[in-house]
């Protein structure tokens, strides 16, 4: 659709999330749902050959694959099911594991349970020009989501070591998928996402963070630091009390950097110089601005962002059923044509 502008080049994805400028501003995404493959490809878009397909006819320079693994976690499905048939949301009052006893009982899953096999089969096929990045996360929101945010928060204080003790068995098991991925040549980016934080802040005491949760990231980036890969964090919400520790863990790249949370500028300002950013456009303009609107955003993210490198090209989360598919096609043909001129001067 857009080869035209340019090919597939991962080295420009590599530069880019190791914090240095690339001859143009490269595209990332966490997510793109299959709804808006389908109607960018006017056919779903099922197979990892066909997922391939996709991510080079909009100019990406990587596929992201994910291991696949079943965990039991406490969530509801959305009322609407017609359209959104993966969303669903966390109970804040239900758990699942509230003492010692419903911890035993817990189906924790295996390492051995864990699917590679979609990540295999994208080794491969992922043409020389494209990298995979494997991706998974979630040790903090598993562990809350499990035990519902309600009793999470209250056992933080009457049963620490129980709380400890899921932070154990939980990261020690999503862990190991990012063990086996940095294994795998083919695999040059580790990427874990966790929210931690909301738009007015974190979600608990950064000292809590430090203790469960930075250690797990820090393992992980330690992975990636002795394969000499790059290493990009995903979390929502403002993060600048903790950016010290996400530095401290190796964090090559930030991402989605949600304008409600933290201003672009002051970012590439504050902390340009020591990570590369990821992401940043508003996943509402793209659900309800115009295209025009858009294209005007993006060239202000060119501006500010990308024009010294540092900074790949995307949405502010993730390319969701609901936002204009017009708007995301805009935002890409901004890049790829703008971008250009931005990342080789």
């Amino acid at each position: 659709m857009f080869k035209k502008y340019r090919k597939p080049n991962f080295e420009r994805l590599d530069s880019t999330l190791r914090n240095m400028k690339a001859d143009a501003i490269p595209l990332i995404e966490l997510g793109i749902h299959p709804d808006i493959k389908k109607e960018v490809m006017g056919k779903p878009v099922l197979t990892v050959k066909e997922d391939i397909e996709f991510m080079r006819s909009l100019c990406y320079d990587f596929l992201k694959v994910q291991p696949r693994i079943d965990l039991e976690l406490n969530r509801k499905k959305t009322d609407n099911e017609s359209k959104a048939t993966d969303r669903s949301w966390s109970s804040e009052h239900d758990s699942l594991v509230y003492n010692w006893e419903s911890f035993d009982a817990y189906p924790f899953p295996k390492r051995e349970d864990i699917d590679y096999s979609r990540l295999e089969e994208a080794g491969k096929l992922i043409p020389d020009d494209m990298g995979i990045i494997g991706q998974y996360g979630d040790i903090y929101t598993t562990v809350w989501e499990t035990m519902g945010f309600e009793t999470f928060s209250t056992l933080m204080y009457e049963e620490p070591e129980l709380v400890a003790e899921m932070f154990r068995r939980i990261g020690d098991v999503i862990f190991s998928m990012f063990e086996t991925m940095a294994q795998m040549d083919y695999v040059k980016v580790l990427w874990y996402s966790d929210d931690i934080a909301y738009s007015s802040g974190l979600m608990v005491h950064p000292e809590f963070l430090r203790e469960h949760f930075f250690p797990w990231l820090k393992k992980i980036g330690d992975l990636a630091k002795n394969r000499n890969i790059p290493f990009i964090y995903h979390s929502d919400g403002v993060l600048y009390d903790v950016m010290d520790d996400i530095l401290n863990c190796g964090v090559t790249s930030l991402h989605p950097l949600e304008p409600i949370s933290m201003d672009i500028g002051e970012l590439k300002e504050r902390f340009g110089h020591k990570i590369a950013l990821c992401g940043g456009i508003d996943v509402d303009q793209l659900a309800r601005a115009s295209t025009d609107t858009i294209r005007e955003l993006t060239r202000k993210y060119i501006r500010i962002a990308g024009e010294n490198g540092g900074w790949a090209a995307g949405s502010s989360n993730s390319i969701t059923e609901y936002l204009k598919t017009e708007n995301y096609l805009a935002m890409i043909e901004t890049v790829l044509k703008e971008g250009q001129q931005a990342g080789s001067r």
